[in-house]
Formats: structure tokens, sequence, C-alpha cells
């Protein structure tokens, strides 16, 4: 498949902002299954410093810019083409049991991919929480197949959570989440992520977008796509596999990833720290168009 994607963020203050320092996570990785090509990051007003050639510590692409002068408005508007193969197929071998994933994982076994460990402990967003092993452990018997108990937890989130984007913000306590069992992508990404890790798995936040289609007989709108977010688990011996709770699937060609990281806070789209601006309002417009 192949895609082309613009995310458009606009930042509206009340007040003149003197000074203001950014990061982005907006130019996606290239990945197994998927290239990139034609990426272009365009900042009004224009920055005074920029630098687009850097990687945050998971190595993901990241942008950073200050604008040094008075500005009412910031646009960010990022654009790229993809092509999408999908993730691999696992292996014509069988699937080790999860719980010697886990034992293999926390080990250090050999063939335990460098980096994996840091995707095991509680982060910002996803603490160590009881209510995350509970509602896990009915898809993790003892010796069950580590893709058959992901599959199966990925099916309950998606059947026991309700997608509400009324429900929380980027803010709410995953506490919250599993209370209400109401959210949207970022949240039940984040409550998978809970309970794979509670159950001793590695597991990290992926972002990105997905292919959207219009109801029947309606015109795709301009601008009404979003951000996604789904989860990826480690297996030994294969890799991460990418699942998303809130469409009860795996990743497919269909799924576009920016970057990934313990949870939203590491690859946030945009952050920053403004001096002056008074209240502000942000308001994102992203496309997803194949051709």
């Amino acid at each position: 498949m192949k895609f082309k994607v613009r995310h458009t963020t606009t930042y509206k203050y009340t007040e003149p902002v003197q000074l203001s320092h950014h990061a982005a996570h907006l130019r996606p990785r290239a990945v197994d299954g998927q290239t990139v090509d034609q990426v272009k990051i365009a900042i009004r007003p224009t920055p005074e410093v920029l630098h687009e050639g850097g990687r945050d510590y998971f190595g993901n692409p990241i942008t950073f810019f200050t604008i040094q002068s008075p500005h009412s408005t910031l646009v960010i508007d990022a654009s790229f083409v993809v092509e999408t193969a999908g993730q691999p197929q696992l292996p014509q071998i069988a699937v080790p049991a999860w719980d010697s994933v886990r034992l293999n994982t926390w080990s250090g076994a050999r063939g335990i991919d460098e980096g994996v460990m840091d995707f095991v402990f509680a982060s910002p967003q996803v603490p160590p929480l009881p209510e995350a092993e509970r509602f896990a452990l009915p898809s993790f018997a003892p010796g069950r197949p580590l893709t058959e108990a992901v599959m199966d937890l990925n099916r309950r989130i998606h059947a026991e959570f309700t997608f509400d984007p009324l429900a929380t913000t980027v803010g709410t306590p995953l506490a919250a989440v599993f209370q209400h069992r109401r959210g949207v992508c970022q949240d039940f990404a984040h409550v998978g992520i809970a309970c794979l890790r509670a159950m001793g798995l590695a597991a990290r936040y992926v972002s990105g977008y997905i292919r959207t289609k219009p109801p029947p007989g309606k015109e795709k709108l301009v601008g009404a796509d979003a951000s996604h977010a789904w989860l990826s688990v480690y297996q030994p011996g294969w890799g991460w596999l990418d699942l998303d709770p809130t469409n009860d699937m795996a990743a497919g060609q269909d799924h576009i990833v920016v970057a990934w990281g313990r949870d939203y806070d590491d690859v946030t789209p945009v952050r920053g720290v403004v001096l002056g601006g008074g209240e502000h309002q942000v308001l994102v417009a992203v496309d997803v168009l194949e051709f």
C-alpha cells in the first residue's frame, strides 16, 4: 500500500509568545515493511534554529526548533509518502509459551535483542497497577503460546473497553481508564502495555496513522483522519509483534509507523516550552490518502 500523509498542527495563543522551544515526532521511521519518501516539515513562523537530523533515545527521527520572534500562531505542517507491506508473518515454527518468554527475557538469555529491557518496566504513563494484572490473567494460562495469549488479550480489550473520544485526555491516569473502561486508541495501547508488563513481558507503545474509510455513500472529509496508536510485544527469536486493540487486529498494511517508546510521553507528536502566550488552542488536521 502507498499513502500520502499530511499532519498539520496549529497553535493559537491569546497573547504573543516571545520565545519557544519545540521537539516534534512527525518524521516517520523506516522499518521492515515500510519505506518513507518525500518528507517535508514546514513551520510558520520560520524558526531561527532548526535541527532535523536527530534521533531520540529509541532511534526515532526527531525535529528540534526554536522561534525567537514574537508570534500568536504556530503552524507545523508535516507531509510524507510511505509504502507499507505490513509486518512479516510469524515463522512456521512452534511459538514459545508466554511464561518461557518471560523467563528468557528476564534472565537475559541468548537471542534477546538489545534494548528490550527498556520496555519491561513501568513508565510515566504506564505505572504498575494491580488491576492490569487482574485483567491480564485470564488470557495468560500457564504454558499458553505467546501469540495466542496476546491476541486473546487484544480481543478482550476491544470487547470490554468502549471507544469514547470525550472520556479521556492525554493526562487521564491509566487507573481511571481501567475503572471506567472508556477511552481512545492511546488509552487502549496503554492498557495493553500495562497488562503485558504485569505479566513480565516487554511491550512498547507505537504511534502512527491508520487508513480510514468514510461511511458508505459518503466522501472522505479533508483533515478528518487522526493520529493512531497501538502496542508491540516482544517475542525472542522473531522480534516485535504489533497489535491494535482499538480495532482488534494485528497491525498490517493500513498501519503507518512514526515512532515508538515506552508510552505516549516518549513519542508526543509535538511538545515544547513557551515564554508568554497566555491561553492557547490546538487544532490538528490529518489526512491519510491512498494512491
